[in-house]
C-alpha cells in the first residue's frame, strides 16, 4: 500500500472521531486505532502471566517471594542435578487423571521414558505428558491444578 494512502488514512481517521479503521487491498491489510477519541477515554489493559515477577517482587529478599514467582535465576537455583522436565505447552498442570485418582508419580518413584507424568489441560483438552528420560523423580517443581507456561520447569528426573 502507498504511503500517501497510509498517511491520507490515518489523518481520516484522526479528524472523523471513530476508534479504529481497517482496510484490506489484496493481501495487505491495515488496521489504524484512534487511541485519542473525544468522547471516548481509552482503557489499555495489560496482562501480565503469573509466572513473570513483578519488579516489586524482584527486589524483594528471594525468601520471602512464593517459589511460583521466583525469578527464573533464583528458581534455577534450586533445581537439584538431574535431568529438567520442561513443560511442552501452555496450561493447567495436574498430577493425576482425576482428583480422586493418586498422582502419577512421587518424589522417588522410579519412572521409564514414555511414562506418563502428569496432564496439563490446554484449550479443554487434556495432554497427558511423558517423560523422556529413564530415572528417579527428584524433585516436583509445581502445585497440583497450577498454571504453566511454555518450557516452564515440572520435573527434575535423575
Amino acid at each position: 500500500m502507498d504511503l500517501r494512502k497510509l498517511k491520507t488514512l490515518i489523518d481520516l481517521v484522526a479528524e472523523s472521531g471513530i476508534s479504529e479503521l481497517e482496510i484490506s487491498e489484496g493481501e495487505e491489510k491495515v488496521k489504524i486505532v484512534n487511541h485519542r477519541t473525544s468522547q471516548q477515554q481509552t482503557v489499555q489493559q495489560v496482562y501480565i502471566p503469573p509466572s513473570i515477577p513483578s519488579q516489586m517482587a524482584m527486589d524483594q529478599d528471594p525468601s520471602s517471594i512464593p517459589s511460583n514467582v521466583l525469578p527464573t535465576e533464583t528458581l534455577a537455583a534450586k533445581i537439584p542435578d538431574g535431568n529438567v522436565m520442561k513443560s511442552p505447552m501452555v496450561g493447567t498442570f495436574y498430577r493425576a487423571p482425576n482428583p480422586e485418582s493418586p498422582d502419577f508419580v512421587k518424589v522417588g518413584d522410579t519412572v521409564r521414558k514414555g511414562q506418563t507424568l502428569c496432564i496439563i489441560e490446554a484449550m479443554k483438552l487434556l495432554n497427558e505428558i511423558e517423560s523422556e528420560f529413564d530415572g528417579v523423580v527428584k524433585q516436583i517443581l509445581v502445585e497440583n491444578a497450577q498454571g504453566v507456561e511454555f518450557d516452564q520447569p515440572l520435573y527434575v528426573i535423575a
